[in-house]
Formats: structure tokens, C-alpha cells, sequence
């Protein structure tokens, strides 16, 4: 079976050097020209373009990063469908809006090919494990078909519903990650301005009823320790505005997401954006001071 994989950035690099590692023919193109003979000198093949890929593989994998994106490697000049693409598969990985997988869907399907998505929790240790848990949207014959790529990078497989559902479900997982967060920056913040110490708090919070597994795994870099980036603090921004969006499309209020993302907003225009998620709480706290000072 021939693999092709478009988007080569942290994610995407990790799961092309996986798959190959697991013994699958790959084949991959990044925007970026200079990630591209990166990943070439390491034994990569890269095409010329998405078109390329789709009329080399039999199934095409894409990891990009917003939904513009995703809609250009499909529907652009080069991309995707600006070839005969009929009984490929393509399995979109990132982090969408739902009505962007409902959009594609039947483009894709006019082109008589198939497409589901299939976000995923984890990151790059995950990956290299082959441990990610993917949250598929689309139909479920070709879900069965994808499993034999899917489950060499999963430890679960959990199909969400028809194209879109994947994408719902992760703005959902992503939101409350980003809620988790700024809840506890504001924490560490208030437990600071009344003289706690950082060690002492943190010490506490793993104890607490809601201390979860994303705290436990990020003490040190909560105390200023160096970390292997994971999601950085505006690729979250980014999916808070999407889920923002997609709430004031469906209707639902969401008054703690849209507080939430003016924080991460924040910190991006005070040059925290390529910063991990981790640390986001030092800039609430950094701005505290410098507010309240």
C-alpha cells in the first residue's frame, strides 16, 4: 500500500517518520521548501505537490493546521482533486471546524473518492508510541479501510459519526483543555499575589479533586523548566476561535470559551504564541504583576 502525506511540521514529521518506521511506502509534501529537503536528506521522498501525492497513493493523509489550509490542498490548483483521485482515501488529521468536513465530504466524493477525518489526542511521545486516540467522523466502511494505517499510530479508535463529528468533538476535548488552563493560571496568579510560593501551589493542586494527567506531566514545565513542545499556546487560540465559531453558528453561548481565548489572545500579542501550552500561566502571572504592580 502506498501512503502520501501532506503537512510536515512537528505532527506531521512524527507520524511520516512512524508509519515508515512501521514498514509503509511514504510519500510527502510540506509548503515549506525547507522542511521538505529536511525531511528528503532523511530518507523522505517529496513531491511536487498535493496532486502528486494524490495520484501516487492509494491513501492520503494531511496535517495542517488551520481550515483554509486544508481547503487549498484539496481544491487548489495543485491540489487533491485537480487530479483523477477515484477510489483513493484521504484521511484529514487536523484540528477543523465541523462544517469544513461537511464541506469537503461531498467534493470529495463527487471525484468518486472518500474522505473522513480523524483528529487525534496526543502529540509527539504519543505518536512515537503509536499511542494516539483518533476521533473519526465519516462513514464507517471507510473507517475499516483506514484501520490499518490508523492503528499503527492509535491506541483506540472511536468512531464519532458522520464527516464533521470528528472535528466537533475535538473543539470540544480542546476547549476544555484551554478552560483547565486559564483556571489555573488564575490560580497560580491570585495563590502568588498572596505570598504562596509556586512549589508550594502546584504541590497542592496535584492533590486536588479536579488534578488531572496534563498537570502531573507538566509540573516542571509549570516551574520553568524547558519542555518538548506539544500545542503551542496559538495553535490552541486558534482552536478556541473555531469552536467560538462554530457555537455562535449552532447557537450555543460560550461566555467561558470566549473569555478563555481573549487570554490566549493575550499572550500571543505579548509574544508568548510559540510557546507551550504549559506556558501559558507564567503570562498571567507576568501580566498580573505588571497590571497590579
Amino acid at each position: 500500500m502506498n501512503l502520501g502525506i501532506v503537512g510536515l511540521g512537528r505532527m506531521g514529521s512524527a507520524v511520516s517518520l512512524r508509519l515508515r518506521q512501521q514498514g509503509f511506502e511514504l510519500l510527502g509534501w510540506d509548503h515549506n521548501a525547507d522542511v521538505n529537503r529536511a525531511l528528503a536528506a532523511g530518507g523522505l521522498r517529496i513531491a511536487a505537490n498535493p496532486r502528486e501525492i494524490a495520484a501516487q497513493a492509494d491513501i492520503v493523509i494531511s496535517i495542517i493546521t488551520e481550515d483554509h489550509g486544508v481547503r487549498r490542498i484539496f481544491t487548489g490548483p495543485d491540489g487533491f482533486l485537480s487530479g483523477d483521485v477515484k477510489g483513493k482515501l484521504f484521511i484529514e488529521m487536523s484540528t477543523l471546524q465541523p462544517m469544513t468536513g461537511r464541506e469537503l465530504a461531498p467534493l470529495v466524493d463527487a471525484k468518486g473518492a472518500r474522505l473522513i477525518e480523524s483528529p487525534v489526542l496526543g502529540t509527539i511521545p504519543q505518536v512515537r508510541d503509536g499511542k494516539l486516540f483518533a476521533m473519526v467522523g465519516g462513514r464507517i466502511e471507510d473507517l475499516d479501510r483506514a484501520r490499518s494505517v490508523l492503528e499503527k499510530l492509535t491506541r483506540r479508535i472511536v468512531h464519532m459519526g458522520p464527516n464533521g463529528a470528528g472535528y466537533a468533538m475535538k473543539l470540544a476535548v480542546n476547549l476544555g483543555l484551554g478552560a483547565y488552563i486559564q483556571a489555573l493560571s488564575e490560580s497560580l496568579a491570585l495563590g502568588q499575589k498572596q505570598g504562596l510560593t509556586l512549589d508550594q501551589m502546584l504541590d497542592v493542586l496535584q492533590e486536588a479533586p479536579y488534578a488531572c494527567g496534563w498537570l502531573k506531566s507538566k509540573i516542571d514545565v509549570l516551574k520553568g523548566a524547558p519542555a518538548e513542545m506539544t500545542l503551542d499556546i496559538r495553535t490552541l487560540r486558534k482552536d478556541l476561535m473555531s469552536a467560538v465559531a462554530t457555537g455562535a453558528l449552532s447557537g450555543v453561548p460560550m461566555p467561558l470559551s470566549a473569555a478563555t481565548l481573549a487570554s490566549l489572545s493575550a499572550a500571543v500579542a505579548g509574544d508568548y504564541g510559540s510557546g507551550d501550552l504549559a506556558e501559558l500561566p507564567k503570562f498571567v502571572r507576568e501580566a498580573t504583576l505588571q497590571n497590579f504592580a
